[in-house]
């Protein structure tokens, strides 16, 4: 007698119709043992690098590991997409945003969106759908929708639900130094600015599907280790002989580089230098804590 895992994909007998012959049936031997590629722990060090180089042009230079992970469109993780914005100075960067919205960090430049003035240092969120940014000094931006969450359900945005919020670097500033000033206690996951907006109070998200948070670390201290279920993308804005420990495995910091840590993998952070450290975090964490399968633990 056959093993139930051992039966193929099993079709209907006689379908009357097209709807009827489209089905197919599995069983509770053969139905959970889906494989599917793992995320790797990518360091996008050479996309930042063609983006950052002096009189790179005008385009997007996408954050893409989507052949590893197995997704027939770009994706730096399954749900999310980073990438990077160069906008040489009087030109405008203009591009279909297919995500509910899109968070943006200028490491480089000034310019202008729709609704507001950028500079160096500055966070934003901007609505999905027709984005325009125009550069009035040469301007490098991180970007991260996402595209990849709406693409797998083959989905596009409905009238925008967001509206562009603008956070200046003077005002991160502030709220750091005011959290700085602040003590905490073991159950505090290091000293971090959460990034949300009226709309979304409540949730201490950015959209409903993605957390964004600007974490520090002091000089020759480190985070220590913790998990979660939701995938992280990372960005490096500051610090000297800085690492993160993901899965085992040491990865080295560079200025203004793309991190990604894994859904569930063990990691830690660590700066062994003498200036505080900063990175920005975009995390699918909202679309986990509405499913409540978030799953943060420290480890030790």
């Amino acid at each position: 007698m056959m093993d139930m895992a051992a039966l193929p994909v099993q079709h209907p007998e006689r379908p009357a119709n097209a709807a009827a012959a489209r089905a197919r049936f599995f069983n509770s031997g053969n139905a959970f043992n889906v494989k599917l590629a793992p995320v790797p722990a990518a360091d996008f060090g050479a996309v930042a690098a063609a983006a950052l180089v002096p009189g790179a042009a005008t385009g997007v230079y996408p954050c893409d590991q989507s052949g590893a992970i197995g997704c027939p469109f770009p994706a730096t993780t399954p749900l999310m997409l980073a990438r990077y914005a160069v906008i040489r100075a009087g030109e405008t960067l203009a591009f279909d945003c297919v995500a509910t919205g899109l968070i943006g960090c200028v490491l480089r430049g000034t310019g202008a969106a729709d609704a507001f003035t950028w500079g160096e240092g500055d966070v934003f969120l901007l609505p999905g759908g027709h984005v325009a940014l125009t550069a009035s000094a040469d301007a490098v931006l991180w970007l991260v929708g996402n595209e990849p969450m709406l693409a797998f359900e083959g989905l596009r945005p409905g009238p925008a639900a967001l509206v562009p919020v603008h956070f200046p670097a003077a005002e991160i500033e502030r709220q750091l130094a005011l959290i700085g000033a602040c003590t905490s206690n073991d159950g505090t996951a290091g000293l971090a600015l959460i990034f949300s907006s009226d709309g979304l109070e409540a949730w201490r998200n950015l959209t409903a599907s993605m957390t964004l948070s600007l974490n520090t670390l002091p000089p020759r201290e480190n985070q220590r280790a913790h998990r979660h279920n939701a995938a992280a993308i990372t960005l490096v804005l500051q610090g000297e002989e800085c690492h993160s420990r993901i899965a085992g495995e040491a990865r080295r910091w560079s200025l203004h580089n793309t991190l990604v840590t894994p859904p569930g993998e063990p990691h830690s952070h660590h700066n062994g230098g003498d200036v505080q450290a900063r990175f920005l975090i975009v995390q699918d964490g909202g679309l986990h804590y509405h499913a409540r399968t978030m799953g943060f633990q420290f480890l030790e």
